[in-house]
């Protein structure tokens, strides 16, 4: 397990992908900071993490706000007894044409997926130059961060924004030694993709489910993505072998877009 003994945090642990990674993570050796809103989901989860005999703590936070973001840094190193990965995993998703976004909803979303992201990469970014090791910065983007899709357009501009941030992360830290990319999920089997397929249906008058299957049937692979095809390639930009790989946004997505 490479990556025994490691500390790692990850934020939107609760629930969907931050889940799967978390578990993944915990699988391959590290103890965990489960980072998120949910308390309930937290328990949950903190309990299948202790199963697999890792260490592991909760903090309930809201990634937008910065200053919480750097208090679950702090909590992680206290409670674990050290700090080397950051996965930056929670966000939202907005489906809506461009001539409907209002100022509240681009507000929204720009703090959390864009501005979370931003915190998540200072906070930890500060702490291993205070520790003085090397450590991995992993960022969600998402295929929508590499094409622009219709009726997700802000969305895709979050997304576009992450790929931007984790390129100038990776040019500001790597004399620190402090690697940072991030993930490119596509069609992934989760509450989210109900929550979207759930809005073209009452936007676009499509049948329910009629939009997953679309997006699905579209896949090379054949299958809609699961949390753990995504956490498999977190865990490998958590480890050692993505060591000379930064700046970096590949996507994983079962052949959907194209780069």
């Amino acid at each position: 397990m490479a990556i025994t003994g490691k500390v790692a945090l990850v934020t939107g642990a609760g629930q969907g992908i931050g889940r799967g990674i978390a578990l993944r993570l915990a699988k391959d050796g590290a103890d965990i900071a489960l980072v998120d809103l949910n308390e309930d989901n937290l328990k949950k989860v903190a309990e299948e993490v202790k199963e697999l005999g890792r260490k592991v703590t909760t903090f309930k936070a809201d990634v937008s706000d910065r200053a919480q973001i750097y208090a679950a840094v702090e909590h992680a190193e206290t409670e674990l007894g050290g700090f080397d990965i950051m996965v930056n995993n929670a966000g939202i998703c907005q489906v809506n044409p461009l001539a409907e976004v209002t100022p509240e909803e681009v507000d929204k979303i720009f703090k959390i997926n864009v501005q979370g992201t931003l915190w998540g990469i200072q906070a930890a970014a500060a702490k291993l130059i205070k520790l003085g090791h090397k450590g991995k910065i992993i960022n969600a983007s998402s295929i929508a961060g590499h094409n622009g899709f219709a009726m997700l357009g802000v969305y895709s501009a979050t997304k576009f924004a992450v790929r931007g941030l984790t390129q100038a992360a990776a040019a500001e830290y790597a004399s620190q030694g402090i690697t940072v990319n991030a993930y490119c999920p596509g069609v992934v089997g989760t509450s989210m993709w109900e929550e979207i397929d759930q809005r073209f249906a009452d936007l676009t008058g499509a049948a329910k489910g009629e939009t997953y299957d679309k997006y699905v049937n579209g896949i090379a692979l054949g299958r809609a993505e699961t949390p753990d095809d995504v956490a498999a390639f977190v865990s490998y930009l958590a480890g050692p072998d993505s060591d000379y790989m930064t700046g970096q946004a590949p996507l994983i997505d079962g052949g959907m877009v194209y780069r």
